[in-house]
């Protein structure tokens, strides 16, 4: 089993497979399960040493100096998700949202939106947009399935809209611009924000017997005067995005300014306490050390396939078929469907861009569009049993089994296989803003 013998290709592969999906469906952390598989092939397709290869490979990925944006990016949606500038976001946009046909259900999407501009995380999105929403969302006599659902599908937009934790993660595996990332998602993730504030409005008109009665009407005066509490928020992204928008700042540099604005805002506002700093901390600090074990062993994983032939070999099939671009993400389409149903986001992109990768550049399809169709098959996987991850976190909130909150979130799904049908139709939906800032540059 061990050095490199053409007899036993079929059976190493075979047995590399098993170790992997065995180890994937055990339990074990992603990123131990990943490295412990591409030990493996190490040791049954090439004759170099294993350890040395594993170490070499481990600290060139992890320490490029792109990946400094990831930490600082999750520390400043932890000191928002901690602090009350989440809870003064919420109440600044509920007198805009009211008149809006689905009233306050279009909290739920417009909160993720904005929140998602400044967090990264479809998880801290989802928590802080969630905690301040369902409570005010059943006093007023909404129906459950609607605010599930629409909480559940809108929290995806962490996913895409910059800053976004999937995008940076994408950008270091495929060597693509962090920025140019980030400005690709800008478009698709207000467009797909729209399509599910459209899916709320033809609901409360098709529906009209479930939805309650319209808020008191509030002056213009009084609108004014709640929109102040946005004016944190939105300087901070402004900050943040602006600042790479206009090639003022790297990723990296933006994501800085991001916490140095995150802290000073929470500071003037006088809810960063002690406790709540370093529970930020503590949380940003985990998260990243998670991802970076899954960077680490999907980075080893790489190297190993490359020695096994796999990712050549099922390039090599599916160039057999010849199947135009549109076929090709149809079936990449599918394929992330399934996949996400049983791992995270995050790992889904490391683990199969080794593969995926080499296709998508023989078929000619531009790898920052690319990256924005991943996020969107990616956010379908937050919303799919048994291991979306967002359905756990509403869970949690919520109380309700996983297969009504899965029901819930079903529309929101095909709206999201919807956008994906519309960024095929309108590339230009992607890449006409990292183009635009590219040429100004």
């Amino acid at each position: 089993m061990t050095g490199f013998d053409r007899d036993a290709v079929g059976l190493k592969i075979g047995v590399f497979l098993f170790v992997m999906f065995f180890l994937l469906g055990s339990g074990l952390w992603v990123g131990l399960a990943l490295m412990g598989v591409a030990y493996m092939g190490m040791i049954g397709f090439t004759p170099r040493n294993p350890g040395s290869s594993m170490s070499i490979t481990v600290w060139t990925s992890s320490s490029s100096w792109t990946l400094t944006s990831l930490p600082l990016f999750i520390w400043m949606g932890e000191i928002l998700y901690r602090t009350r500038l989440s809870e003064d976001m919420f109440k600044g946009l509920a007198p805009w949202l009211s008149r809006f046909p689905g009233g306050l259900l279009h909290s739920n999407v417009v909160g993720c939106t904005v929140f998602a501009a400044v967090s990264g995380s479809s998880a801290a999105t989802l928590t802080t947009v969630g905690k301040m929403s369902i409570p005010e969302l059943r006093k007023r006599g909404y129906p459950e399935f609607m605010i599930v659902g629409t909480l559940a599908g809108a929290a995806t937009l962490g996913l895409m809209i910059p800053p976004s934790l999937t995008l940076i993660v994408y950008g270091v595996t495929v060597q693509q611009s962090i920025t140019g990332l980030f400005m690709a998602g800008v478009i698709p993730g207000i467009v797909l924000a729209t399509m599910f504030m459209a899916y709320i409005a033809i609901w409360s008109v098709v529906r009209k017997d479930q939805a309650p009665e319209p808020e008191p009407h509030t002056t213009f005066a009084e609108k004014l005067r709640a929109s102040t509490l946005l004016i944190p928020v939105i300087a901070l992204i402004l900050v943040v995005i602006g600042s790479m928008y206009l090639g003022i700042a790297t990723a990296t540099e933006a994501a800085a300014f991001g916490v140095i604005g995150a802290l000073v805002l929470a500071g003037l506002q006088g809810s960063l306490d002690w406790e709540a700093f370093r529970q930020s901390l503590m949380g940003a600090t985990r998260t990243s050390a998670m991802i970076a074990l899954i960077l680490m062993g999907a980075s080893f994983l790489t190297l190993a396939m490359g020695f096994t032939g796999v990712p050549r070999a099922l390039a090599g099939v599916i160039a057999a078929w010849e199947l135009s671009p549109v076929a090709l993400i149809a079936a990449l389409t599918v394929f992330y469907i399934i996949i996400g149903m049983f791992l995270d986001g995050i790992s889904a992109v490391v683990l199969t861009m080794a593969i995926i990768e080499p296709m998508i550049r023989a078929a000619g399809i531009d790898l920052i569009w690319f990256g924005i169709f991943i996020v969107v098959v990616v956010e379908m996987a937050q919303i799919t049993p048994p291991v979306g991850f967002n359905l756990f976190v509403l869970q949690g909130m919520t109380r309700h089994d996983m297969s009504y909150i899965a029901k819930t979130a079903l529309p929101m799904f095909l709206i999201m296989v919807l956008m994906v049908g519309v960024l095929v139709a309108f590339p230009g939906l992607a890449t006409w803003l990292p183009d635009m800032v590219q040429a100004k540059q």
